[in-house]
């Protein structure tokens, strides 16, 4: 596999924010105003990137690294004024919040906002499923067979009372062809709701996508690299994953104890039959990758390691400490990517326990991997992730949405790591955040990606996600007076000065 052409990875520069971290007075983040504000801000900024984190159903606690579905588009980001100017809600429904209380607008409260959202706009797609629509929702379930997986397990799940399909009576459970078939005849309204929910999606989706693209902006998408067990996915496609007759998985994914958890992670997801899937082209894969590369114009792939080799943890264990490496399936299945959608616009998350093999198949498949600077400061001179040892082909990070703000991690890194940042830097300390995007800027790294959270300088309170940490997650938001001029005009300067600005 050859490099990505420049044309692919140009020299340029972008920030990372999620959606549901975009201002608006709903209570989470959407595809609406704020949005556009926020794209138009990167235009005047003379950025060329937005880079966001997977726009799936997120998980309990708002995470959108566990979800109901792979290839669906969260409800949760669909603007609800487009939905009330194409009449399918009212503007009274929009007043008040949830309790008839405003929601806040520095955090994402996901208590209060998502069953009142969800309510919203499953409203708006009975609406919209009820009207001329049949031509669009066949037309949509044509062209993405998952969604019609996604919508019985949908519809299931609440028959079955919340349930992990695991519980689920035999039929159901089973996935059989009758069950299906009887489902599909009595539940049918139910079912084209959640296909109007996720037409809705797309359609918001790919006209904010098109927005961008009018302004020169492309966006950043991101595969996690495993799926949640009870998910439409497993559930409807069992033969792709390491599971038991009953369903349960053989093991399970994580990470293995290092110097910051002495545990290791214990990730809970089932793992991949490569094997199985080496049969048909990595088949599932494809068309995972296929969906995403429709939504966006490069693709983040999560936990790349995995590829080469991942931790498999025994199912039920109570920590990751009992996990082995095992193989992954390699290049085989980039090939099979490539062979079947082109060369890949993809970055990989190489962060983590990196060993030889996996630097090795980073090298194979000619992809930009990443290089974050917080970590860049505890081996010295020989610190991977330190500037001089950057190369062209690879994306850098100030921080990512795992790690603290670059402020919260100025604050508390100890003295010989100020030291060291100082002193390479050539710095006194007093403007650190935007020293280090200074820093991440003149890179020879093609890419260079900042958190909007280091942009406004915040400190760790606006950290999005800590590692390890199942509550307080993902719920940090901007309010709308941060897309200034000023922020823009200092980062555009930046930008015209090490060669980034959006041509």
């Amino acid at each position: 596999m050859a490099p990505e052409s420049s044309s692919t990875f140009p020299r340029s520069a972008g920030v990372l924010l999620h959606p549901t971290s975009l201002p608006n007075r709903f209570g989470i983040g959407d595809l609406g105003a704020g949005a556009r504000a926020f794209v138009d801000w990167l235009h005047e900024a003379r950025l060329g990137l937005w880079q966001v984190l997977p726009l799936v159903p997120p998980g309990p606690g708002g995470s959108p690294y566990a979800s109901t579905s792979a290839f669906a588009g969260s409800p949760l980001l669909i603007d609800l004024e487009d939905l009330v100017a194409r009449g399918l809600l009212e503007p009274a429904d929009l007043e008040g919040g949830a309790n008839g209380d405003a929601f806040p607008p520095d955090r994402v409260d996901f208590a209060r906002v998502v069953p009142w959202k969800h309510a919203l706009v499953r409203r708006a797609a009975a609406r919209f499923a009820r009207g001329h629509k049949r031509d669009v929702l066949e037309a949509f379930r044509h062209a993405n067979p998952w969604v019609e997986e996604l919508a019985l397990f949908t519809v299931l799940k609440d028959l079955h009372g919340g349930k992990r399909w695991l519980d689920w009576e035999a039929g159901a459970r089973e996935h059989e062809a009758a069950a299906m078939a009887a489902a599909k005849q009595r539940h049918a309204a139910e079912l084209d709701v959640v296909v109007a929910e996720q037409v809705l999606f797309d359609e918001q989706w790919r006209a904010l996508h098109g927005y961008c693209a009018e302004r020169g902006v492309r966006v950043i998408g991101d595969v996690p690299i495993y799926v949640d067990l009870d998910s439409a996915d497993v559930w409807s496609n069992r033969s792709q994953f390491l599971l038991k007759s009953d369903g349960t998985p053989l093991g399970v994914s994580g990470v293995p104890p290092d110097a910051f958890t002495e545990l290791g992670q214990l990730w809970g997801n089932p793992l991949y039959d490569w094997k199985r899937m080496r049969t048909d082209g990595h088949a599932w894969w494809v068309e995972r990758l296929r969906r995403m590369l429709s939504l966006c114009d490069v693709v983040r792939i999560d936990h790349f390691r995995a590829f080469a080799a991942y931790w498999a943890v025994p199912f039920g264990a109570e920590d990751a400490r009992g996990g082995q490496w095992v193989k992954g399936p390699g290049a085989l299945a980039f090939h099979d990517l490539e062979a079947a959608l082109g060369p890949l616009p993809v970055i990989l998350e190489d962060l983590g326990v990196i060993t030889p093999d996996v630097i090795a198949l980073r090298e194979q498949t000619g992809l930009p991997g990443m290089k974050v600077l917080q970590f860049a400061w505890e081996e010295g001179a020989e610190g991977a992730y330190l500037p001089h040892h950057h190369v062209p082909n690879c994306v850098v990070y100030t921080g990512t949405h795992d790690n603290d703000t670059s402020l919260g991690f100025w604050l508390s890194a100890p003295p010989h790591v100020q030291d060291h940042i100082r002193r390479y830097l050539c710095i006194d300390g007093h403007d650190f955040v935007w020293d280090f995007i200074r820093a991440a800027f003149a890179s020879v790294a093609h890419t260079a990606i900042v958190p909007m959270q280091d942009v406004l300088c915040l400190d760790r309170g606006a950290r999005m996600n800590t590692p390890g940490i199942a509550e307080g997650n993902w719920s940090w938001r901007v309010r709308r007076e941060a897309f200034n001029a000023d922020t823009a005009v200092r980062l555009r300067t930046l930008a015209e000065l090490y060669g980034r600005a959006r041509r």
